[in-house]
C-alpha cells in the first residue's frame, strides 16, 4: 500500500454571480488557510524557538539512496561489508574519531553473523556526552510483505535502517562546519534485524534473537571509560516512511521519561509538533532496550507507529520488499532531523 497525497481540482462553469462569489471565497479561505500538502519541505507549525543550523532533508535522502545503492546489507554479504565500509568512511570525511567493533555473532538459527558496530564521536575529549544511535544492517527475510512468495527475499531497508544512519550522517556532516560544547556519540548497530522470522514463532519468547549488535556494544561500551559515558540516548529507527507519526514509545517512557519529554519539546519548537503526538505508543522490543538495560543509559526510541495500518503498526512497508526509496519521505526525514538538531543545541545552550 502506497499513501498517496491527492489535491482536489474544482472544475466547472461559473453560472452567476453568487456562485462566483462563493468560489472566490472558497479559493481565497483554501488558498491561505488549509494549503498544507505541498511536495517542497515545510514546518508544520509556527516555530517558536529554534536553535542550530538547517537540517537538510535533500543531503539525508541522499545518504539513504547511497546506501540502498549497494543492496539489501545482510549480514555476511559483500554488500554489508561495503556499505560499512562506505559509512565510515563518510563520518571520518566529516571529521569524526572512528571505531569499528567487530564480533562474531550467534543468530536466532545458529548462523555466525560476522558484524560491525560503527562508533563514530564527535568531540571525544567533552565529558558531556549524547548519544545517537540507529542500526544499519538490512532485514534478510521480507516475512511481513503481503505477498507469501516474497517472505525468503531480503529487504532493501531503505526506511527500516538507512533512514537512521542517514539522519545521523547529515547531522554529522553538519557539525564539521560548527563547534558544539558538548561531544556526540553516534553509533551504528549491526546485526539488528536477523531477528527470528514469522515462519519460526515461537522460538523467540524473550526478544534476544533481535538488536545483537546493540546487545554487544551494551555489554562492551566500546570505546568509553566509565566516566565518559554519554548522558542519555535517542534511537532512530525507521524515520524516513510516508505517512510516519512518532508516538512515545512504552519501553521509552519507563527508563527515560524526561528525555521524552525534552524531545517532543523540541519537535514544537521547530514546528514539527504534528509528526511527535503526545500519546503513547506501543512498547518496543529494539536497539534502545539493551541500551538502557544492559548499558544503564537513559535511551529512547523515534519509531512511528502507525494505529490504523492493518499490514503493521510500523506501517505498510516494514519487512517488505516495498521497503525501498519510492517509499521515503523528506518531509519525515527533515521532521526527525531538525528535531534532533534542537535537542543537540539547546543542550549546548546549556553549558557553563
Amino acid at each position: 500500500m502506497k499513501i498517496k497525497y491527492v489535491t482536489k481540482k474544482v472544475i466547472g462553469t461559473v453560472r452567476n454571480v453568487l456562485l462566483f462569489l462563493l468560489f472566490f471565497l472558497f479559493t481565497f479561505l483554501l488558498f491561505n488557510c488549509g494549503n498544507v500538502k505541498k511536495t517542497a519541505v515545510e514546518t508544520t507549525t509556527a516555530a517558536a524557538d529554534p536553535v542550530g543550523p538547517a537540517f537538510v532533508a535533500d543531503s539525508a535522502y541522499l545518504f539513504c539512496q547511497r546506501q540502498c545503492d549497494f543492496g539489501p546489507r545482510t549480514m555476511n554479504s559483500e554488500a554489508h561489508e561495503r556499505c560499512g565500509e562506505w559509512i565510515a568512511g563518510k563520518f571520518r570525511q566529516y571529521g569524526m574519531e572512528v571505531s569499528l567493533q567487530k564480533a562474531d555473532l550467534r543468530g536466532y538459527d545458529g548462523t555466525i553473523l560476522h558484524s560491525t558496530n560503527i562508533i563514530a564521536q564527535y568531540q571525544p575529549a567533552l565529558t558531556k556526552r549524547i548519544l545517537l544511535c540507529a542500526h544499519w544492517d538490512s532485514r534478510p527475510w521480507a516475512d511481513n510483505d503481503p505477498d507469501a512468495a516474497n517472505h525468503r527475499q531480503p529487504v532493501m531497508a531503505a526506511n527500516d535502517g538507512a533512514s537512521g544512519v542517514a539522519v545521523m550522517l547529515e547531522i554529522a556532516r553538519l557539525l564539521q562546519a560548527d563547534t558544539l560544547r558538548i561531544g556526540i556519540d553516534f553509533v551504528c548497530f549491526d546485526a539488528e534485524d536477523w531477528g527470528t522470522p514469522q515462519w519460526a514463532e515461537g522460538t523467540d519468547s524473550d526478544g534476544d534473537t533481535w538488536a545483537l549488535g546493540a546487545q554487544y556494544w551494551a555489554e562492551h561500551l566500546l570505546p568509553y571509560s566509565s566516566n565518559l559515558l554519554p548522558k542519555y540516548g535517542i534511537l532512530l529507527d525507521m524515520v524516513g516512511g510516508q505517512g510516519a507519526k512518532f508516538y512515545q514509545e512504552q519501553v521509552s517512557m519507563y527508563f527515560a521519561p524526561k528525555v521524552v519529554k525534552k524531545v517532543w519539546a523540541a519537535a514544537d519548537a521547530v514546528g514539527f509538533g504534528s509528526y511527535f503526538p503526545k500519546d503513547e505508543g506501543g512498547g518496543i522490543t529494539d536497539d534502545h532496550l539493551p541500551v538502557n538495560q544492559k548499558a544503564k543509559i537513559p535511551c529512547i526510541d523515534i519509531i512511528p507507529y502507525y494505529p490504523d495500518c492493518d499490514a503493521s503498526s510500523f506501517g505498510p512497508t516494514w519487512h517488505t520488499v516495498n521497503d525501498d526509496m519510492q517509499h521515503i519521505d523528506r518531509n519525515t526525514l527533515q521532521a526527525v532531523g531538525q528535531t534532533i538538531i534542537q535537542v543537540l543545541y539547546s543542550e549546548n545552550s546549556e553549558v557553563d
